[in-house]
């Protein structure tokens, strides 16, 4: 695959905007993906799913075939078992409210958790009363399975985790992890926004019950995202939102829920970006799932190499290269987060993010007040990590302590 070649489909590396460090927030946009939004708006920017005119079933039959899309990428038989969300926390939020939890439940989660995977469950445990189990990590973010075991016993009735962790990189095995659960009962959820846009994620093979990602990142629509679940697993699951395209029959006394998938997608959809989702995962599969991951990988062992030696400059997480995945978090000396990226960006226009990265359980419990994260996607090349790796190192040896 030759990735330079393909860097050129991305407008703004066209445009020479900056080297582009922060795809864990936000992946660039290819051109198929745009060209597929202006075309819904240009062309048929009608209402699918309720009209019946030839412009309003052109956007429903390109929104089933989002779904059969969406089936086909991850593995999956069922394209009504894919749910349509703004991004992974609301979809997260949808299977946390919907499950009906009750006083005296446990949620086991881990202590890495985005806000996303974390919040909804702290308001459970203030309004409905349930317990919270924490599945610790080891030093370096890696996931420690005896300990995780341990925490099972009669209460627990859902394990709710993120795939790939939006600090350290490091990716779970959610694989082992579903297996164990279900031999316990527990309903298994899954945070798929780190993974989805980076390694292959065979639904089947993972039997995550539950499983939410943000379009934004791989390379799709901003305010997009989705919540796969299995079939049995959303009919049973309440809806957080009710109104026009949920419901069969109502009446002033009552309502009949539609189908699976529809009860869960209120309102108006956002027609625009479904159909931009088709090309992004088109997009993707194009590239291929592996070569991504292999590419993300050359690229945080070329990270980390140049970095090792840099005085004041320590690394969150592991040490090895390829189980930081796509990102790399870190502090220097002497520096506010803020300041190193702020620093970054106006000495060579390199834009990274810092602060807590909305995984504030994970600072605090360590006692560190966040950190500057660079993340790696398809569009970056060997020459953007050094221009990077230079100017960090440059900062760290002026302006570090």
């Amino acid at each position: 695959m030759d990735f330079d070649t393909l860097r050129m489909d991305f407008p703004t590396v066209r445009n020479g905007a900056g080297i582009y460090l922060d795809s864990a927030c936000q992946a660039l946009r290819p051109d198929c993906v745009i060209r597929a939004m202006d075309e819904y708006y240009g062309d048929y920017p009608a209402c699918g799913g309720r009209s019946v005119h030839s412009m309003a079933s052109r956007v429903s039959l390109a929104v089933d075939e989002t779904r059969e899309a969406l089936a086909s990428f991850f593995g999956t038989d069922e394209p009504g078992c894919y749910v349509f969300t703004k991004n992974c926390t609301e979809g997260l939020n949808t299977a946390a409210f919907g499950l009906g939890l009750k006083k005296g439940d446990t949620v086991i989660t881990t202590d890495s958790e985005h806000n996303s995977n974390h919040i909804p469950w702290l308001i459970l445990q203030e309004n409905a009363g349930i317990r919270r189990k924490y599945s610790r990590s080891a030093e370096d973010g890696s996931f420690d399975m005896e300990f995780f075991k341990g925490l099972f016993d009669s209460s627990v009735r859902a394990v709710s985790v993120q795939q790939s962790n939006s600090v350290t990189g490091q990716t779970l095995p959610v694989r082992e992890i579903a297996e164990i659960a279900h031999d316990r009962n527990a309903v298994v959820i899954i945070d798929g926004a780190q993974s989805a846009p980076h390694i292959p994620v065979d639904l089947k093979k993972i039997d995550a019950d539950i499983f939410c990602f943000s379009v934004h990142k791989m390379p799709g629509p901003s305010g997009m995202g989705v919540m796969y679940g299995k079939k049995e697993v959303l009919e049973s699951l309440n809806p957080v939102f009710g109104g026009g395209g949920t419901v069969g029959l109502v009446t002033y006394d009552s309502f009949t829920p539609a189908p699976v998938p529809d009860r869960f997608e209120a309102g108006l959809q956002n027609y625009a970006d479904i159909i931009g989702t088709k090309a992004a995962l088109e997009y993707l599969s194009g590239i291929g799932m592996d070569n991504i991951g292999k590419h993300d990988s050359e690229l945080m062992r070329r990270m980390m190499g140049n970095l090792e030696d840099v005085r004041n400059l320590h690394i969150l997480g592991s040490s090895v290269p390829e189980k930081h995945g796509s990102i790399l978090s870190f502090n220097i000396d002497g520096l506010k987060p803020h300041d190193i990226a702020m620093m970054a960006d106006s000495m060579k226009g390199i834009m990274i993010r810092s602060g807590m990265h909305c995984s504030h359980p994970f600072y605090v419990s360590r006692h560190i007040g966040g950190s500057a994260r660079a993340s790696v996607y398809l569009y970056n090349n060997i020459a953007e990590i050094d221009a990077f790796t230079d100017t960090i190192r440059h900062i760290a040896d002026v302006f570090g302590e």
